[in-house]
């Protein structure tokens, strides 16, 4: 029985709940049922993170995948020096990153679905949207049912990678600060200059009756988040 309070003690000192060490444990003996669990607890707000996080979010689905297929690679590299929640936001932010800088290397050399083709022999251009354009709404865009959450999703985009990131984990994720500077490795303070010159940065994005509903839609888009948290 103490025993089992000097671990859960040691678990809590290092940043890591008993909960979340008994599933690590787990993951690292190669637990199928763990990692479909791991899956299960934070598909969704790992997703709903990468999306808000990259210029389309149409690759968040595959990110997040490649997201999980790196947990599994490297759960053994894992020892518990922050909690296994900030440790995963870790992985995702890192690759969100990567597809960043590989969308704005690539960008100018691909061909977008707006882009005039050649059409017949009389010169006639087309684009490929009119003939591939589906009017229905994709899943994203089924979740942004208010246009000003839309505005907001898309003001978020344009921010600073640096300030992005912190509003999204901060204004969306609910982390706390300290939990914020182990996912992103930076102290406290630089955490909440970012935040202040974010907030700034997406006001200033907005028009003044978005500034003033921005509060409640993020409140909103925290909701869709949370749902794949209810199991946690």
């Amino acid at each position: 029985m103490q025993a089992g309070i000097a671990v859960g003690n040691l678990a809590s000192a290092i940043g890591i709940t008993t909960e979340d060490a008994s599933l690590v444990a787990e993951l690292k003996a190669g637990s199928e049922t763990a990692f479909a669990l791991l899956i299960a607890q934070y598909h969704q707000p790992l997703y709903s993170l990468i999306a808000r996080s990259i210029n389309d979010p149409a690759d968040a689905a595959d990110i997040t995948q490649e997201v999980f297929i790196k947990v599994f690679r490297s759960i053994r590299g894992f020892n518990g020096d922050a909690s296994l929640r900030t440790w995963l936001y870790r992985i995702a932010l890192h690759e969100a990153s990567n597809q960043r800088r590989w969308w704005s290397r690539h960008k100018r050399q691909e061909v977008t679905i707006d882009s005039p083709c050649e059409g017949d022999e009389e010169g006639s251009t087309f684009c490929l949207s009119t003939t591939l354009a589906d009017g229905g709404e994709s899943p994203f865009d089924h979740v942004l049912q208010s246009e000003v959450r839309e505005r907001l999703e898309s003001a978020l985009r344009q921010l600073p990678e640096a300030f992005r990131e912190v509003v999204v984990l901060r204004e969306i994720e609910g982390f706390a600060y300290e939990e914020i500077g182990e996912v992103l490795d930076i102290n406290i303070g630089t955490v909440k200059s970012r935040l202040t010159r974010g907030r700034a940065a997406l006001r200033a994005l907005l028009s003044p009756q978005d500034a003033q509903g921005m509060s409640a839609a993020t409140k909103s888009i925290e909701l869709d988040a949370s749902k794949g948290m209810a199991t946690r």
